[in-house]
């Protein structure tokens, strides 16, 4: 590859492709399974990391992808569009497909992160991008299929109609929308713990351990919240099980979609600051935690509570603006960073973030509201499609598929590096 300037240390951070994935200088390629199942994590995630600990060949490789852009974001568009629009509307339709797609894709999520932020793609790394692209995507999918399942059996009985018609009839345990808060615990928890927390204590494990632990670490996190928090007044015989909790379904969905806002707006859209900036790991940890979970109860409150927003029109917002902060921070990733300072990069990012999710928020509402709706609702439906569909083809494509069939400029350093050390 060609070589290219050094990334600007202003900026402080390395890709928002890679996330946990520490990249060093070209080194004998390892085995996928002493790289993957035995190796660690580094001790930071490559989003927060300072440029200056960051070897020059993951600099340069980011900053000749960087140079693509916007061309190779526009680019990923042709890829992530078509597989949105399958989510949104595969099933016959926008109401059928949110009703059986939304808990399936929504279950899917922690294995998406799983596969992509602590296996490093494993197991399709040690295949051709191809292929590695495929078998990821249909590990994941079997996954969430066997998630739901689960999520099934926790809500109601097994039952394939209540999965797979949109319309199961009574006694069939709908997953729709019983489940929605016990994925979306779950993949909120999930992200926290590999962002906010930097994946600590679990990266201790290796990566493979580190994973399932991490997934099981979720997972319990959304039962408790499921046992404990959720009020859901089963509608007799539809087969589910009746929650007393003190939250409803559509508070607790609104709140963890706030949170997930802005966990895409430190992580992603920002790559980590203001905590990169502290040397700390501990403190880095704490800041992090104080920022999502307080600024998410602070929006919540000021939205519903002051402002008299409904959880609908919230839910809505909440996960456009998350949608448009996947597309800015990954898809087209860097695309102002070489005429902007590190500052100004932020303000301009978050702007744009902005913009974006107002734009998906009133074109996918004014879309929805034009059609009828039994099962499900118009906000119901936005969510879906900006983060089921939207955010889940982006990261798919980015983080898992290495933007296969693009030319990714950082797929020549992919099997011939090692994770980064910490000094």
């Amino acid at each position: 590859m060609t070589d290219v300037p050094r990334a600007d240390p202003r900026h402080g951070c390395g890709s928002a492709t890679a996330f946990m994935k520490g990249r060093a200088m070209p080194h004998k390629q390892p085995t996928s399974t002493s790289r993957t199942q035995f190796g660690k994590l580094p001790d930071q995630p490559t989003v927060t990391t300072p440029t200056h600990r960051h070897a020059k060949a993951f600099l340069d490789a980011e900053r000749a992808r960087i140079a693509t852009q916007p061309g190779l974001g526009v680019a990923g568009l042709l890829v992530v569009v078509p597989v949105a629009l399958l989510f949104a509307f595969g099933l016959g339709g926008a109401e059928d497909s949110v009703v059986v797609l939304s808990p399936l894709v929504t279950f899917a999520l922690p294995p998406l992160t799983v596969i992509a932020f602590w296996w490093e793609d494993w197991p399709g790394s040690s295949l051709r991008p191809k292929w590695s692209a495929c078998v990821d995507t249909l590990l994941i999918a079997a996954a969430g299929i066997a998630l739901a399942v689960a999520g099934q059996w926790v809500i109601g009985h097994v039952d394939a109609a209540g999965i797979f018609d949109p319309t199961p009839g009574p006694g069939h345990s709908p997953l729709y929308p019983a489940s929605l808060p016990l994925g979306l615990t779950a993949f909120t928890a999930i992200l926290q713990l590999t962002l906010a927390f930097e994946g600590w204590p679990l990266k201790r494990l290796p990566r493979l351990a580190g994973g399932i632990a991490a997934l099981t670490f979720s997972w319990a996190v959304a039962l408790l919240v499921h046992y404990v928090a959720l009020e859901f007044p089963a509608p007799p015989g539809s087969g589910l099980f009746s929650r007393s909790g003190p939250f409803s379904r559509e508070h607790i969905s609104v709140v963890l979609a706030v949170c997930g806002s802005w966990q895409v707006w430190l992580f992603i859209v920002w790559r980590g600051w203001p905590m990169n900036a502290l040397r700390k790991r501990w403190l880095r940890i704490v800041v992090g935690n104080v920022l999502v979970l307080g600024g998410a109860a602070l929006a919540y409150a000021l939205a519903y509570g002051a402002g008299g927003v409904e959880p609908p029109a919230i839910l809505a917002a909440a996960t456009s603006f998350s949608a448009a902060g996947v597309l800015v921070g990954m898809l087209f990733e860097g695309a102002l960073r070489p005429y902007l300072s590190a500052a100004w990069e932020r303000v301009a990012t978050l702007a744009v973030t902005v913009a974006v999710g107002a734009g998906l928020c009133t074109g996918l509402l004014a879309y929805a509201n034009t059609l009828a709706w039994s099962t499900s609702n118009a906000e119901a439906w936005v969510g879906h499609a900006c983060i089921n569909a939207l955010a889940f083809g982006v990261i798919l494509h980015v983080a898992v598929c290495h933007r296969w069939p693009l030319d990714d400029k950082t797929s020549a350093l992919r099997q011939s590096e090692t994770p980064e050390q910490s000094p």
